[in-house]
């Protein structure tokens, strides 16, 4: 039988090399530095100008003119009974209650924090259009209104959400049901699986290929669309013994692959997974029941990952942050469920070949993103879309930003050519008024990107040109402004599904936010002048690496912002005597607080874009198997800690295994016998942990192997995001205690997922 030498393409087990351990708390040295240079540059600035004296004689005075929410305890019980102050209270506890009392969202507990979010959010609308916006000479209004209009951009995005929430489905129920005629062999459509490939690497393809023929049911072919004509996909195909369809041209990249493979299968039911995407053997008989029902075109799936989200490895927030898309999956994608609009993602998708076909047999060819309004199309003609949210497969996480950054833009650009192209959601032909709001929600969510980057420049604007964008005092912020926030901030996760706390989200909109705000301008203007770019997947890096193409924007932004801070700082202080100032026109000079908070908003995306070493190809997971070790004679049991396709983590009972020795292995409960060798050991409280690489494995064996480490259904976890406090905590952490030089060295990196 055939060996797979799937060491061939795995580096060495390796420690980061430690002559590189001095550059990440360099970087957040380096960012402290400039923070408390810049402050020597302004008090320098300050002192020339004579008037370093008059902010030391406020700061002396700062004691007697605290504000009046921050009284001595004695008053505290007359403060709090204040509206200024009552009102967040009371809309928190509120709010927050309703999530205790409904820990998961319900129709009802739903409705009524939707509800409350709106009153507050529609309050604070009206006063920021009629008392806020500040016109006394063309530059603060041209900031003032500049800023309004970002802000209200954002807002109304925000509110069609909440409009549309109170409509979310749920339909685990419903596949459960119709699974039992799939189940029982009384519905069997056949079914042809498509594999689009570019240029991911062979292992990659592989397992995917694997995962594929592991599914539980019959009436399937597997396709392998190969759109580079590589010699080894062809023969990896023979091996497996799957179909291989090669293009004569690349015309209209994915899309175009696709179609030209459609024309030439007959399955009843198209399912397509992108090369990395690894179904769980259940998949099909999860989704295919929902096509008994004849007016139902497409099932989508979320999108999983078995490799961790590069932010949260840059961070060193593995198995802790859930992957910035799993936000989509859980609480957008429900939600459009509930208005028929459902998102098509590319993969991990089952569709009627008919109701293709009904289409012109083809995917959309006009737009970077065929999946999306193809599903459109079929939607203008009363089909129906489903969306299951099971995870019932798993793909590959980009490598690092500068793959997360291509995969984001080429979605932003895809999305936005809605507008030039005849599929576009928000004038086709068939669609309700309802679906046309869910999709604009879609479109709109990509210029907030704008939003963003006004946010970050706004109170660089005020310390430099002392524009005053916002006309408020004190008091009115904390009334109108403050309970709409706080209730977000008990609410946001909630909504979320736990899949996103309101400090994370900031933090995944800034790092990309200048490259997406550019992509979001450049399409409006030239909306084909970039064409289809793969995501590259399956790369290793032995060293850090800092990717100062998107870095750029972000370190002027930063300089500019810790300038601004201290100037803004000062001008609050000099201010603070000047109350008429003080109460008719400013926001008390609020900038340094925004200031500050995108100090660390800054600070953390620029750690984010140094990619900390990734030197396996192959992923590990957490998951505990009984291992029987042969050792020449010596017969020894473990359990192992984590697992790969090219070796394991095993803790044994007994000690006394010293040495690169050669090793069998076996895997009680998945009869599995594999040959290796033992790379290291070590002691861990009181017990023997051997590092086992595997030996060139047979096809038999890595089916096994793929089959146990991808393909289990259920496996995949539900993780939660962590709450507000706990985010602000893990992000002052990442800050001052960077992963790449406080992380173990030595430590492999696992994925944890369910035990079954």
């Amino acid at each position: 039988m055939k060996q797979i030498n799937i060491s061939s393409t795995r580096p060495k087990v390796v420690a980061i090399d430690p002559r590189l351990s001095f550059r990440p708390p360099m970087s957040s040295i380096l960012m402290l530095a400039v923070v408390v240079m810049c402050g020597g540059i302004v008090a320098a600035w300050f002192t020339s100008k004579g008037s370093m004296h008059s902010i030391m004689e406020q700061v002396q005075l700062l004691p007697i003119m605290r504000p009046t929410w921050l009284e001595l305890p004695m008053t505290t019980i007359q403060t709090l009974a204040k509206p200024v102050v009552a009102l967040p209270l009371i809309t928190f506890i509120i709010a927050f209650g309703i999530t205790k009392i409904s820990p998961q969202p319900q129709i009802w507990s739903r409705f009524m924090v939707v509800a409350i979010l709106l009153i507050l959010i529609f309050r604070y609308v009206i006063w920021r259009s009629l008392f806020t916006i500040n016109t006394a000479d063309f530059t603060n209004g041209l900031f003032s209104v500049g800023l309004f209009g970002l802000e209200m951009l954002t807002i109304f995005n925000g509110v069609l959400q909440l409009f549309l929430m109170v409509r979310t489905k749920d339909r685990r129920n419903q596949a459960s049901l119709m699974a039992i005629a799939v189940e029982s062999k009384e519905f069997v459509p056949s079914v042809d699986i498509l594999i689009p490939t570019y240029n991911e690497p062979e292992f990659i393809l592989r397992r995917t290929i694997i995962g594929c023929q592991a599914l539980d049911y019959e009436h399937k072919n597997i396709y392998v669309l190969d759109d580079t004509h590589r010699t080894e996909i062809k023969a990896l195909a023979l091996e497996l013994g799957c179909n291989y369809i090669a293009r004569p041209d690349h015309n209209h990249a994915k899309a175009g692959n696709l179609n030209h493979a459609i024309a030439r299968t007959d399955g009843e039911l198209i399912v397509c997974f992108d090369a990395d995407f690894i179904p769980t053997r259940n998949f099909l008989t999860r989704t295919v029941g929902f096509f008994q029902d004849q007016n139902t075109a497409l099932v989508q799936t979320p999108q999983s990952f078995y490799s961790v989200d590069p932010i949260a490895r840059n961070l060193g927030l593995e198995n802790i942050l859930v992957p910035e898309q799993e936000a989509f999956y859980r609480q957008i994608q429900p939600v459009r469920d509930g208005t028929d609009s459902v998102v098509c993602a590319g993969t991990s998708f089952v569709m009627r070949r008919s109701a293709l076909q009904s289409n012109g047999g083809q995917f959309v060819t006009s737009s970077l993103s065929e999946d999306y309004f193809t599903a459109i199309t079929l939607s203008g003609k009363g089909y129906r879309l489903i969306y299951l949210d099971e995870k019932l497969s798993a793909g590959a996480a980009p490598d690092d930003m500068g793959s997360q950054a291509t995969q984001r833009l080429r979605w932003a650009q895809g999305t936005l050519q809605a507008f030039f192209i005849k599929e576009n959601p928000l004038t086709i032909a068939g669609l309700r008024p309802l679906q046309r709001l869910s999709h604009l929600t879609g479109i709109l969510y990509w210029f907030t990107s704008l939003s963003r980057v006004g946010f970050l420049l706004i109170p660089v604007a005020t310390a430099f040109l002392g524009v005053i964008p916002v006309r408020a005092n004190t008091d009115d912020i904390l009334y109108y402004f403050l309970p709409q926030y706080v209730v977000n901030l008990a609410v946001f996760a909630w909504l979320s599904n736990y899949s996103r706390s309101a400090f994370l989200s900031d933090i995944y909109d800034v790092v990309l936010c200048f490259p997406l705000a550019a992509t979001v301008l450049q399409t409006m203007f030239q909306p084909f002048a970039k064409g289809f770019k793969v995501t590259p997947k399956g790369t290793s890096r032995d060293r850090l690496s800092f990717n100062w193409a998107l870095a750029s924007p972000l370190i002027l932004v930063f300089i500019a912002t810790a300038v601004s801070l201290w100037i803004n700082l000062a001008k609050c202080l000099m201010e603070l005597s000047s109350y008429e100032v003080l109460d008719n026109v400013k926001g008390l000079n609020l900038g340094w607080l925004w200031s500050t908070y995108n100090l660390i908003l800054l600070g953390v995306a620029l750690l984010v874009m140094l990619d900390v070493p990734k030197p396996d190809l192959y992923e590990w997971f957490d998951l505990r198997r009984v291992v029987k070790v042969q050792v020449g004679d010596r017969i020894l049991w473990g359990t192992t800690a984590i697992i790969s396709e090219v070796g394991a983590e095993i803790i044994l009972t007994q000690s006394g295994i010293e040495g690169k020795l050669a090793v069998n292995l076996e895997i009680m409960e998945e009869n599995l016998q594999l040959k290796g060798f033992i790379h290291k050991t070590r002691i861990e409280q009181g017990f023997p942990i051997i590092t086992v690489m595997f030996d060139q494995v047979n096809l038999s064996q890595h089916r096994s192997l793929v089959e146990m480490l991808f393909c289990r259904p259920g496996q995949w976890k539900h993780q939660n995001n962590p709450g507000e406090l706990t985010s602000l905590w893990l992000l002052f952490r990442s800050l001052v205690k960077p992963k790449a030089i406080f992380g173990k060295k030595n430590e492999l990196s696992a994925i944890a997922i369910c035990q079954i």
